[in-house]
């Protein structure tokens, strides 16, 4: 496909090429054709080309539908987490994303000008992924865009192409585009609404969307600069409390990639949006958080936000994934993750019902999961954002000698909330009659660790997974299993009857020797057994 470079203006980032991917007259109006597609997907940002690409893999066609004919502008969700990445990995883009973007792993704490404490988010080291890496969105957007071109075969990515109007009905639903060429319609078993926080579909529907507004404003800005503003070995997370360059507010400050550094300011109540967008205003302010004048702004914006969630993200034929479904305030890197997690969970499923391999009602637990794993996230989130803007005198006493006892005291420490950080939400309700039902493991995400294989190839635990169900046998005997998942059977060098060696015995310390871990294609440990028969593994596969 063509793609041309858009010419810079004010609204865009000054360090990126923004390309421009043309509109393609589509078939509907080229050929006047009619016919049903398995799935429509509306937004073309990084869940809803994620979602396209997880189908692709999956032998799933689908039409990919955005208004918009380039990348998102400005960075916009940076902070990608290590569940994220291993996502990203099986997509086919995470080698590109490490190779651009900044890993971190420490979190670096203050009040006033003076350090707290420090943190380090893996603490669990011999992972192939880092806790986060730092990329712009719109890196992220290019590289899933050109995954999706090498699936064609698969993915009709239309740009400039508006949905306006949707009707389901028992067997379709029926979808209305406008494009530069004129409305025309589309036909679809399944649609997903991936089409962000503002989401059309959602608003169409008449569908509830509630939560807490929050009304503290922030001003985000993305700054050119070659020399790192503060001493630091490594490239980390900085978050203060009323510092001296911004009194009485909080600050974070992240660097990305191409020597981009993201500050975000808490903000005075009441504020004028364009007073505060004025150039010169936010280089004054840029000025004391860096202590330098040496450099460029690159992008600008002012936000307040909102934490708010569906009830329900299935409705029969039309599903919502990621912003669409649910927000959250920006602290703790929850909105871009957690609609990964989102992608996640529903693809496999979606893909298992068109592949008349599970009916329907395997998307009730999509619906289930993802929206009980919002209320956790907008609990976090919530939290976070009364901790770092306490509502009243009692509030912000109750921060500050918080933060005052955080410098001496460990035990302080767990109650500050500068937005607790990303991880995946841990699955409940698990009825599972076998003795292991209390591991801490079961419903949690696989832990990584290093492996051998019979080659002598280097390896991951994730890179042995396929897209399906996974055993995961650390047991000495034969497993014999006549189903459809893939069996990862992990020892020691000299078991000549295992796949996988246990190179650096860090298999053994995260999980129990003798027993088979049942992995489902979103990475969750859903059955843990000593003996494995085909009953017990049924019971625990939707």
């Amino acid at each position: 496909m063509e793609i041309i470079t858009v010419n810079r203006s004010a609204n865009f980032s000054k360090s990126y090429n923004y390309k421009e991917f043309p509109f393609k007259k589509p078939p509907e109006i080229l050929e006047g054709i009619d016919k049903t597609y398995p799935v429509v997907i509306v937004g073309a940002g990084p869940i809803g080309l994620s979602l396209a690409i997880d189908l692709a893999q999956r032998g799933i066609k689908s039409i990919l539908l955005d208004d918009n004919n380039i990348v998102s502008t400005g960075s916009r969700a940076i902070c990608w987490a290590k569940r994220t990445l291993e996502i990203f990995d099986r997509l086919g883009v995470a080698s590109k994303m490490m190779a651009k973007g900044i890993t971190w792993e420490t979190g670096r704490l203050f009040n006033g000008d003076e350090e707290v404490f420090s943190f380090n988010l893996l603490p669990d080291k011999g992972q192939k992924f880092p806790a986060f890496i730092n990329l712009q969105q719109y890196y992220v957007e290019e590289y899933l865009i050109e995954r999706c071109f090498e699936l064609k075969d698969y993915i009709d990515l239309r740009f400039s192409s508006e949905v306006i109007d949707h009707e389901q009905n028992k067997e379709t639903v029926n979808i209305t585009v406008r494009c530069p060429e004129g409305d025309y319609s589309l036909k679809s078993l399944y649609m997903v609404a991936c089409d962000g926080a503002e989401s059309s579909t959602r608003k169409r529907m008449n569908l509830s969307f509630d939560g807490e507004v929050f009304d503290e404003h922030f001003l985000i800005v993305d700054i050119f600069m070659e020399t790192q503003p503060f001493e630091s070995d490594r490239p980390e997370r900085w978050f203060w409390f009323a510092p001296t360059f911004h009194e009485g507010q909080s600050a974070l400050l992240h660097k990305q990639a191409e020597n981009i550094y993201r500050i975000d300011l808490q903000l005075e109540d009441n504020i004028n949006r364009k007073i505060e967008l004025d150039p010169e205003r936010v280089r004054k302010r840029i000025n004391k958080v860096v202590n330098s004048d040496n450099f460029e702004i690159d992008w600008m914006s002012v936000y307040k936000f909102k934490c708010a969630s569906l009830d329900r993200m299935v409705f029969d034929r039309i599903i919502f994934v990621g912003d669409s479904a649910h927000v959250v305030s920006p602290f703790g890197a929850r909105g871009g993750n957690g609609g990964m997690h989102d992608v996640d969970n529903l693809g496999w499923k979606l893909a298992s019902v068109l592949n008349n391999k599970s009916s329907a009602k395997i998307l009730d637990t999509y619906n289930d999961e993802r929206v009980e794993a919002a209320k956790d996230s907008i609990a976090n989130s919530s939290r976070a954002t009364n901790f770092m803007t306490p509502k009243n005198k009692m509030a912000k006493i109750f921060r500050d000698e918080v933060l005052d006892l955080a410098i001496n005291n460990e035990f302080s420490r767990n109650l500050i909330n500068s937005g607790r950080l990303s991880v995946p939400f841990k699955l409940g309700g698990l009825k599972l009659d076998n003795e292991f039902k209390d591991d801490p493991l079961l419903g949690a995400i696989y832990i990584d660790f290093p492996i051998l294989d019979r080659k002598g190839n280097r390896l991951f635990l994730t890179d042995a997974f396929t897209g399906g169900y996974n055993l995961l046998s650390f047991s000495k005997s034969k497993i014999p299993i006549n189903l459809d998942l893939n069996l990862i059977s992990i020892g020691e060098d000299d078991n000549k009857e295992v796949d996988y060696i246990d190179i650096e015995s860090i298999g053994q310390e995260r999980y129990r020797q003798g027993l088979n871990y049942l992995i489902r294609p979103d990475g969750y440990i859903v059955g843990i057994f000593k003996d494995v028969n085909i009953n017990k593994i049924k019971k625990c596969m939707l």
